[in-house]
């Protein structure tokens, strides 16, 4: 199950939408879409998330 999906892809649809944000944070935007595709290809070889999302916990 990929747990990160829908808020990576929520993300990257706040930075189009907000005026000028866009094209300031082009390569922040880029960089997510390309870990959300990355993330992907893994789940679809190895069937679980990649190790950095399934171990990743709260320091909080």
């Amino acid at each position: 199950m990929a747990r990160s999906a829908l808020s990576g892809a929520r993300r990257g649809d706040v930075i189009d939408r907000v005026p000028d944000l866009a094209v300031r944070a082009a390569a922040v935007r880029q960089r997510m879409e390309d870990a959300r595709l990355r993330h992907g290809e893994w789940i679809r070889v190895h069937g679980v998330d990649l190790p950095e999302v399934a171990d990743w916990s709260w320091d909080g």
